[in-house]
């Protein structure tokens, strides 16, 4: 259970935004279980907009071609320190750090063939130029058939681990199936030493035929494509959640999205701002769904200007009982537990 950026403020959230939100989460929303804190995509780019993304985007990279905090939105990630004020300012708050990340490579680090840590091959080797996304334009995928592609991620997720952070949501990941990538995101975690919740998207079509796999190496999967506060969006998850529900336990959840709810779409993909769409009857009927389908809960909408029955909704103490993404064990890449509250 917590709070992501992406319905409200899209690629342009900014340090004071998602700390805003954190306060609010615990002085609200912790006491009903609401305990994590999500810093959506493109967290990298200095010049992200509202409606999409920036082609050729002057992404912020260390000189290994890992992503950084642009600092014009997240000040205290000044010196090359990463997350690591912000993770510290949201640990003090009993609340956890989560943050997204496309799979593969900058195609910035391929251009500038910068090194990967700890060995002699650069970004250019160890990229697949030829896989790319089909609605994003940062990265280019990894080839995984050199051992270059996992050294880049353990180097990657180990500079995660060393911010603080908690929870990565990992995009690109299910649509088509990256079964690769998948195995090498959780053996990476694995090797951080620090226990982190692994998060899959997007979902679309998403077959229950890859449940071992997913089981064995996520603690969230999405079943969907990106849901939004349209009643049909909302409808079409009922026979997904019918599908899913019966295969959830604890350590890997399939996520049937975030809650497009409350004070939405200020800077995002979709949309202007405005409160969400959905009447109050087909919020109560969203968060019914979601419990009984057993899907993690993630608040899209920015807490602090979000009406008061909305807030209400969420604290209601019945959606704590839900199992949540932090209830089960996370997992390393063999299907081993390891120890700690995911």
């Amino acid at each position: 259970m917590g709070w992501n950026s992406w319905d409200c403020y899209g690629t342009t959230v900014t340090e004071d935004e998602v700390l805003e939100n954190a306060r609010f989460v615990r002085d609200h929303l912790l006491p009903s279980g609401w305990d994590t804190v999500v810093v959506d995509i493109a967290w990298y780019d200095p010049t992200a907009r509202a409606h999409g993304y920036n082609e050729d985007a002057p992404v912020v990279l260390d000189a290994y071609g890992r992503q950084l905090p642009a600092q014009n939105r997240f000040p205290s990630a000044e010196g090359n320190t990463g997350f690591t004020a912000m993770a510290n300012a949201i640990h003090a708050m009993g609340l956890r750090l989560g943050i997204h990340v496309m799979r593969g490579i900058p195609r910035k680090a391929v251009e500038q063939n910068l090194p990967v840590e700890g060995t002699a091959w650069t970004a250019s080797q160890i990229a697949n130029q030829g896989d790319t996304c089909s609605w994003n334009p940062d990265n280019f995928g990894l080839d995984h058939g050199h051992p270059g592609a996992q050294a880049y991620y353990d180097g990657q997720v180990a500079q995660f681990a060393r911010w603080g952070v908690d929870f990565l949501k990992v995009d690109d990941m299910q649509a088509p199936y990256h079964d690769d990538e998948i195995t090498a995101y959780a053996t990476a975690i694995a090797r951080s030493g620090r226990t982190m919740a692994l998060s899959l998207s997007p979902g679309t079509n998403l077959p229950t035929t890859h449940l071992e796999h997913l089981r064995a190496n996520a603690n969230m999967w999405r079943i969907s494509d990106d849901l939004w506060d349209r009643w049909d969006d909302v409808h079409a998850q009922f026979a997904r959640l019918a599908r899913w529900a019966p295969l959830q336990r604890a350590g890997g959840w399939a996520d049937a999205d975030m809650l497009p709810l409350g004070r939405i779409g200020l800077r995002a993909e979709r949309g202007e701002p405005r409160d969400s769409r959905l009447t109050p009857a087909e919020q109560q009927t969203l968060l019914t769904l979601w419990v009984m389908g057993r899907s993690p809960l993630m608040m899209g909408g920015d807490l602090p200007s979000t009406d008061k029955a909305t807030i209400e909704r969420l604290a209601n103490p019945a959606l704590s009982r839900a199992p949540r993404h932090g209830n089960g064990q996370p997992r390393d890449h063999s299907g081993a537990q390891k120890s700690g509250e995911w």
